[in-house]
């Protein structure tokens, strides 16, 4: 029996160690690598609702991931280094003026809220989802005070993050002249069905994070454009991918479909169009981030630090294809293979508003393939489950790289590109990768 004097210590005790669980409790919702993982997921659904391009997904990524790596790099500066002095232009970054009232692991959420909100249209897309966020660190009883200075913190580096963010040409690049479209011979021509206009035919003009130029990457010269001649390189891949969109196996079309990752596809039936959407290969990739990450169980700041390597690289990869392709203009296969061989002839999955050669999907594939195996490990396998949402079956891989090959050759399978602007784009991509891992240190050793 507990006498009326032990009574009082012993319930002082007893809120006491309520109170320690509720604050631990807190910081096990904002430490947890998961929320970092849904709130990435959050934004891909956003730009997967709003029809993002993927060149310009891949910028809304960068920014926001790297806001984030800023902050748990300034939390634990033993171990992770800031990016600043090591991508373009990025100087120093704002500090707390007291450490002891931040909760860092939440500041990095909120921050890539806010740029996340910024970069992407409509802007404040996810303060429902902030509001969400807020609302359950208040229920596990985080101090107020803890909460406002976090709070202003993030913001602090949301808004510096942003001014940098405005300075990429990407504002510049709205404005810049459209693609011309001609019928010089061998040159990219809108395709059916939407026959939409050379998408961001300027792109290469954006500032990369770790490329010193958009041309640093030399590019062999494709196969010149000649249908004349049936002993042609030209002639003999343009063969190719007619054969092969002739011929599909019920695998091949699963590949194709998975890799596919159209944001924007215009369904044709009679006289009903309608579109459906999916991720863009940026979003796709990011999904096998998280994927990685929670297999591997890193913790907050690891994942974190993956996804901002991953997200870099896709970015400069865009800059380097871009160029590339709005360098050589090169034309799809569904032109010629319409003009020469088959007027009937349409690829199994639609062609992108955008030059053919190099292949967007090999080389952000093996650019991020190439930093998974640096970031998480060489043959490791994983399920990607990316796809299921949109009802079409999951894949197993054995490595990343495997993956990596297998989207960049779904573009063949697909018949939108020619089998070799998928190997260069696949050789392109791992260099700028190794760019990447080899011009930055994130985690240090």
């Amino acid at each position: 029996m507990v006498s009326k004097n032990n009574f009082i210590p012993l319930a002082l005790s007893i809120l006491i160690i309520l109170n320690a669980c509720q604050k631990q409790t807190y910081k096990q919702y904002t430490q947890d690598p998961k929320l970092y993982r849904i709130t990435v997921k959050k934004l891909n659904n956003i730009i997967l609702e709003n029809n993002f391009p993927p060149v310009t997904a891949s910028r809304n990524y960068v920014y926001a991931n790297i806001v984030a790596y800023e902050i748990i790099a300034a939390s634990d500066p033993k171990h992770y280094k800031s990016l600043t002095g090591q991508v373009t232009d990025l100087v120093k970054i704002p500090v707390p003026k007291d450490a002891s009232h931040i909760d860092y692991h939440l500041a990095a959420i909120l921050a890539f809220c806010k740029v996340g909100n910024a970069v992407t249209f409509p802007e404040g897309s996810m303060d429902k989802y902030v509001a969400e966020v807020i609302a359950q660190v208040k229920n596990r009883g985080i101090p107020s005070d803890i909460l406002v200075q976090t709070s202003a913190y993030a913001d602090s580096v949301a808004l510096y993050i942003l001014k940098w963010s405005k300075k990429d040409h990407y504002a510049r690049t709205r404005s810049e002249s459209r693609y011309a479209v001609n019928q010089e011979p061998g040159r990219w021509v809108p395709t059916p069905p939407m026959y939409a206009q050379g998408m961001e035919a300027h792109w290469a003009e954006i500032r990369p994070m770790v490329l010193d130029s958009a041309n640093q990457i030399s590019i062999p010269l494709p196969p010149k454009y000649d249908m004349t001649d049936k002993k042609s390189q030209y002639y003999k891949n343009t063969i190719e991918v007619e054969y092969i969109g002739d011929h599909l196996t019920v695998e091949d079309k699963h590949i194709a479909d998975f890799w596919d990752d159209n944001p924007f596809k215009l369904n044709v039936i009679g006289h009903i169009m309608y579109a459906t959407k999916k991720f863009s290969p940026v979003g796709h990739w990011m999904n096998i981030v998280g994927i990685a990450t929670q297999k591997k169980r890193y913790d907050f700041n690891q994942t974190v630090s993956v996804y901002t390597a991953s997200s870099i690289a896709i970015f400069d990869s865009f800059i380097s294809c871009w160029h590339t392709k709005y360098t050589y203009n090169y034309v799809r296969p569904e032109t010629v293979i319409n003009k020469y061989l088959d007027q009937d002839w349409r690829p199994y999955i639609q062609s992108p508003p955008f030059p053919e050669y190099t292949s967007g999907h090999a080389v952000i594939s093996a650019s991020v393939a190439t930093i998974l195996e640096n970031k998480i490990g060489k043959n490791f396998a994983f399920r990607d489950t990316s796809e299921s949402e949109f009802g079409i079956s999951p894949l197993n891989f054995t490595s990343f790289y495997q993956a990596s090959d297998q989207a960049g050759h779904s573009r063949v399978l697909g018949g939108i590109h020619f089998t070799n602007s998928c190997m260069v784009g696949a050789r392109q991509g791992k260099e700028i990768g190794s760019l990447v891992l080899k011009k930055l240190i994130l985690k240090k050793e």
